[in-house]
């Protein structure tokens, strides 16, 4: 049981990073490369590959083929025989849209990450006795949404959630900006039109949509480098005479209104700093990574309530500044 569990807590980890996990049912098995293709070019790394549809296994298995590193799973997965076929064609983990104590045995006893599907506390506390911590939550929007998860982790604080069912981009961030959610489900990044048609390139838009909305990037401030307070403040009362920028001291640095900090002494970038506000540090930190652009792991600050990462610098400049990811409030 251990070592499924720290299988799981690995897919988990993962998901929480991913943040979107889309939901297919593929029909042309031949087309499972493209798709993944589509998805990775999306910014999408991940997918749950339904056995609604014939072939999924093998879908799966050209997908894990192709990419090796990519989040590959099974959904709908309702049996023991297809949690095997799932996993044998390299499943990284198995969902499924009830909760069936035969299968999940089955699945921990043979070290395959399983997350079964529930709406109710009794399910709950069914989930909890088979000793897990982590389920889908489904059908998400019909089952109460965002609202009846909140309500059942009173008495349930350590379960985790994915919800799925009628989540889609308007809602999303919703969802994600409650902690006990780990990620969520959904098949509107890879509508059944998209797929019939192959039109990859509507997949990838909607996956980079999706991305883009989950991370809310938003410029907020930019930080200049002043050699002392003396100038710090000077420079402070220039944007105040000129634009009405309000003069804030503070111990490091000041601020003209909330657009400009000027620090007292050089900190980080050859000019200054550009902070961009996210919804999500630790989501972004991984979404720019696979945009090549690396985080320092030595920046980074994590709220002491929650535990939540709140700042983290890019290693590179832009034009002698550096970049800072700020948790937006």
């Amino acid at each position: 049981m251990a070592d499924v569990k720290a299988k799981i807590d690995a897919v988990v980890e993962e998901f929480s990073n991913i943040g979107i996990v889309p939901v297919i049912k593929l029909d042309k098995v031949e087309n499972a490369e493209k798709l993944a293709k589509a998805l990775r070019d999306g910014g999408i790394n991940c997918a749950e590959v339904t056995f609604r549809a014939k072939g999924a296994d093998e879908v799966i298995r050209r997908m894990v083929a192709a990419y090796p590193d990519m989040m590959v799973g099974a959904g709908t997965v309702l049996t023991c025989e297809q949690a095997d076929a799932a996993y044998a064609a390299g499943a990284k983990f198995c969902v499924a849209p009830g909760l069936n104590p035969k299968v999940v045995k089955h699945c921990l006893e043979s070290g395959i990450p399983f997350a079964p599907g529930l709406s109710s506390a009794s399910e709950i506390e069914q989930a909890l006795e088979l000793g897990l911590d982590f389920v889908k939550f489904f059908p998400a929007e019909q089952a109460g949404g965002l609202a009846y998860i909140k309500s059942v982790c009173g008495p349930y604080t350590t379960m985790r959630f994915m919800p799925t069912g009628g989540v889609t981009a308007d809602n999303l961030n919703s969802y994600l900006a409650y902690n006990k959610i780990v990620c969520c489900g959904g098949s509107w990044i890879v509508p059944a039109k998209a797929l019939a048609e192959e039109n990859w390139a509507e997949i990838t838009r909607l996956c980079k949509e999706a991305i883009a909305k989950m991370l809310g990037f938003e410029m907020v401030h930019v930080g200049l480098n002043c050699a002392n307070p003396e100038e710090a403040e000077a420079v402070a009362d220039k944007f105040d005479a000129a634009f009405g920028f309000t003069k804030k001291v503070g111990n490091s640095s000041v601020f003209a209104s909330t657009y400009m900090e000027m620090m007292k002494t050089p900190f980080r970038g050859d000019h200054g700093h550009i902070a961009i506000a996210t919804n999500s540090v630790k989501r972004a930190v991984y979404q720019l990574k696979l945009r090549g652009f690396e985080a320092d792991e030595t920046s980074f600050k994590y709220d002491k309530a929650t535990g939540e990462m709140n700042v983290a610098y890019l290693k590179d400049q832009f034009g002698g500044f550096a970049v800072h990811l700020v948790k937006r409030k």
